[in-house]
Protein backbone atom coordinates (compact mmCIF):
# COMPACT_ATOMS: atom_id res chain seq x y z
CA UNK A 1 0.00 0.00 0.00
CA UNK A 2 1.53 3.38 -0.97
CA UNK A 3 1.03 5.90 1.59
CA UNK A 4 3.30 8.84 -0.50
CA UNK A 5 0.18 11.17 -0.53
CA UNK A 6 -2.59 10.70 2.17
CA UNK A 7 -5.48 12.49 3.54
CA UNK A 8 -4.97 12.88 7.04
CA UNK A 9 -8.24 12.77 9.64
CA UNK A 10 -8.86 12.98 13.30
CA UNK A 11 -10.98 10.10 14.89
CA UNK A 12 -10.54 10.43 18.67
CA UNK A 13 -7.74 12.06 20.06
CA UNK A 14 -4.99 10.15 17.60
CA UNK A 15 -4.50 11.06 13.78
CA UNK A 16 -4.74 8.50 10.71
CA UNK A 17 -4.21 8.67 7.01
CA UNK A 18 -5.88 7.17 3.94
CA UNK A 19 -4.25 7.17 0.48
CA UNK A 20 -5.19 9.75 -1.38
CA UNK A 21 -6.02 7.85 -4.43
CA UNK A 22 -8.76 6.01 -2.75
CA UNK A 23 -10.27 9.22 -1.49
CA UNK A 24 -13.71 10.18 -3.70
CA UNK A 25 -14.32 13.61 -1.85
CA UNK A 26 -14.35 14.94 1.82
CA UNK A 27 -18.47 15.81 2.98
CA UNK A 28 -20.07 17.15 5.51
CA UNK A 29 -21.88 14.89 7.72
CA UNK A 30 -25.42 15.31 5.92
CA UNK A 31 -29.01 13.35 6.58
CA UNK A 32 -27.96 9.70 6.98
CA UNK A 33 -30.66 7.55 6.78
CA UNK A 34 -30.54 4.21 9.66
CA UNK A 35 -31.70 0.98 8.34
CA UNK A 36 -32.95 -0.82 11.72
CA UNK A 37 -30.71 -3.94 13.17
CA UNK A 38 -27.67 -2.88 11.14
CA UNK A 39 -24.31 -3.47 13.35
CA UNK A 40 -23.53 -0.54 15.35
CA UNK A 41 -20.60 1.06 13.37
CA UNK A 42 -22.77 1.11 9.90
CA UNK A 43 -24.58 4.61 10.97
CA UNK A 44 -26.71 4.20 7.62
CA UNK A 45 -27.06 4.91 3.92
CA UNK A 46 -26.65 8.56 2.40
CA UNK A 47 -26.13 9.74 -1.09
CA UNK A 48 -23.45 11.83 -2.34
CA UNK A 49 -23.29 13.08 -5.85
CA UNK A 50 -26.13 10.92 -6.52
CA UNK A 51 -24.65 7.60 -5.54
CA UNK A 52 -25.90 5.49 -2.54
CA UNK A 53 -23.30 5.31 -0.23
CA UNK A 54 -22.62 3.26 3.55
CA UNK A 55 -21.42 5.26 6.52
CA UNK A 56 -19.24 3.64 8.69
CA UNK A 57 -18.46 5.61 12.10
CA UNK A 58 -14.67 4.99 12.17
CA UNK A 59 -14.98 6.27 15.97
CA UNK A 60 -17.69 3.77 16.82
CA UNK A 61 -15.17 0.95 14.93
CA UNK A 62 -12.10 1.73 17.16
CA UNK A 63 -13.72 3.47 20.46
CA UNK A 64 -17.32 1.79 20.40
CA UNK A 65 -18.19 5.69 20.68
CA UNK A 66 -20.05 7.60 18.28
CA UNK A 67 -18.01 10.59 16.41
CA UNK A 68 -19.93 13.77 17.08
CA UNK A 69 -19.13 17.56 16.93
CA UNK A 70 -19.30 20.20 13.80
CA UNK A 71 -15.78 19.28 12.33
CA UNK A 72 -17.02 15.51 11.51
CA UNK A 73 -16.44 14.78 8.31
CA UNK A 74 -17.36 11.97 5.88
CA UNK A 75 -14.21 10.47 4.16
CA UNK A 76 -16.14 9.20 0.92
CA UNK A 77 -13.38 5.77 0.10
CA UNK A 78 -12.86 3.67 -3.14
CA UNK A 79 -12.10 0.25 -3.16
CA UNK A 80 -12.89 -3.02 -5.59
CA UNK A 81 -15.36 -4.34 -3.25
CA UNK A 82 -18.09 -1.24 -2.04
CA UNK A 83 -17.28 2.57 -1.72
CA UNK A 84 -17.98 3.64 1.70
CA UNK A 85 -18.47 7.14 3.69
CA UNK A 86 -15.85 6.82 6.61
CA UNK A 87 -17.07 9.10 9.65
CA UNK A 88 -14.68 11.11 11.34
CA UNK A 89 -14.00 13.65 13.75
CA UNK A 90 -12.31 15.78 11.42
CA UNK A 91 -10.65 15.86 7.76
CA UNK A 92 -7.23 17.74 8.46
CA UNK A 93 -5.08 17.77 5.84
CA UNK A 94 -2.96 15.94 2.75
CA UNK A 95 0.68 14.98 3.52
CA UNK A 96 3.21 13.73 1.56
CA UNK A 97 5.16 11.05 3.78
CA UNK A 98 8.48 9.92 2.69
CA UNK A 99 9.76 6.38 3.11
CA UNK A 100 11.70 6.95 5.83
CA UNK A 101 8.99 8.45 7.83
CA UNK A 102 6.85 5.30 7.31
CA UNK A 103 7.18 2.16 9.73
CA UNK A 104 5.16 -1.04 9.51
CA UNK A 105 3.29 -2.19 12.31
CA UNK A 106 4.05 -5.06 13.87
CA UNK A 107 0.24 -4.84 14.64
CA UNK A 108 -0.81 -5.76 11.49
CA UNK A 109 -0.42 -9.77 13.00
CA UNK A 110 -2.96 -8.92 15.08
CA UNK A 111 -6.60 -9.90 13.81
CA UNK A 112 -8.23 -6.50 14.78
CA UNK A 113 -6.02 -4.29 13.60
CA UNK A 114 -5.16 -5.85 10.60
CA UNK A 115 -6.18 -2.52 8.87
CA UNK A 116 -3.49 -0.79 10.58
CA UNK A 117 -0.53 -1.01 7.68
CA UNK A 118 2.31 1.36 8.75
CA UNK A 119 2.53 4.60 11.28
CA UNK A 120 4.07 8.07 10.20
CA UNK A 121 6.67 8.85 12.36
CA UNK A 122 6.96 12.67 11.85
CA UNK A 123 9.15 14.98 14.29
CA UNK A 124 5.91 16.16 16.13
CA UNK A 125 3.26 13.87 15.79
CA UNK A 126 2.36 10.11 14.81
CA UNK A 127 -0.33 9.35 12.20
CA UNK A 128 -1.55 5.48 11.60
CA UNK A 129 -2.01 4.72 8.35
CA UNK A 130 -5.45 2.87 7.52
CA UNK A 131 -6.21 0.42 3.90
CA UNK A 132 -9.54 1.04 3.41
CA UNK A 133 -10.17 -2.18 1.65
CA UNK A 134 -8.75 -4.40 4.57
CA UNK A 135 -10.63 -1.73 7.09
CA UNK A 136 -14.15 -2.59 5.70
CA UNK A 137 -13.28 -5.94 4.90
CA UNK A 138 -12.23 -6.40 8.20
CA UNK A 139 -15.80 -5.49 9.83
CA UNK A 140 -18.46 -8.11 11.23
CA UNK A 141 -21.34 -8.37 9.09
CA UNK A 142 -20.41 -6.20 5.90
CA UNK A 143 -20.78 -8.67 3.15
CA UNK A 144 -24.15 -8.69 3.52
CA UNK A 145 -24.48 -4.96 3.94
CA UNK A 146 -22.77 -4.87 0.81
CA UNK A 147 -24.78 -7.33 -0.52
CA UNK A 148 -28.14 -5.59 0.30
CA UNK A 149 -26.58 -2.22 -1.02
CA UNK A 150 -25.81 -4.16 -4.58
CA UNK A 151 -29.88 -5.59 -4.16
CA UNK A 152 -30.89 -1.78 -3.37
CA UNK A 153 -28.67 -0.20 -6.37
CA UNK A 154 -29.99 -2.90 -9.39
CA UNK A 155 -33.58 -2.13 -7.73
CA UNK A 156 -32.96 1.45 -8.39
CA UNK A 157 -31.47 0.81 -12.28
CA UNK A 158 -34.40 -1.27 -12.81
CA UNK A 159 -36.84 1.76 -11.84
CA UNK A 160 -35.16 4.03 -13.48
CA UNK A 161 -34.97 1.94 -16.73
Amino acid sequence: MAFEKAVVFGCGQEEYAVPVDQVVSIEKLERVTPIPHLPNYLLGFTRIRGELVPVIDFQRVLYNQPSTGDLARIVVLNTDTVNYGLLVTEAKEILDFSENELKQMGLVNYAKTKYFTAVANLEDRMITCVDPKILVDSLEGIREIIAYLHKMLENEEKINA
